[in-house]
């Protein structure tokens, strides 16, 4: 999946929960890696939630509007166990211009996670 399908992904999945964005840092993001890295239930929890994004663009390219929905709702339940943390960030990187110097720095974290799923 291409990062920025991830990105929208989990954005759809935080944005209800963590309405008010402010702009990511790299700082953000690496202690999201951190917080994620240092829990197995949360690396789960969040591995689970990057299988529920490729099945939601899955979803999304049949114009499934149902079964994007109940994906989110599993996602949404996945993603309260990630915390606060992970919510802002992923809300906040809603608006975020991922060719951006910002965008740039965050990027490699966010695939950093996504490895850890494919072990």
């Amino acid at each position: 999946m291409h990062l920025k399908s991830i990105f929208a992904a989990l954005v759809i999945v935080a944005a209800p929960v963590y309405a008010q964005a402010q702009k990511p840092t790299p700082a953000d993001a690496q202690k999201v890696f951190e917080i994620i890295i240092s829990d197995k239930t949360k690396t789960e929890a969040f591995c689970e939630i990057d299988k529920l994004a490729d099945q939601m663009e899955q979803a999304d390219q049949e114009n499934d509007s149902k079964k994007v929905e109940e994906l989110e709702l599993k996602a949404d339940e996945l993603q309260r166990k990630l915390g606060p943390e992970f919510g802002a960030l992923m809300n906040g990187l809603e608006d975020m211009d991922q060719n951006s110097e910002e965008g740039q720095q965050i990027s490699p974290i966010l695939k950093a996670l996504r490895t850890l799923c494919t072990r």
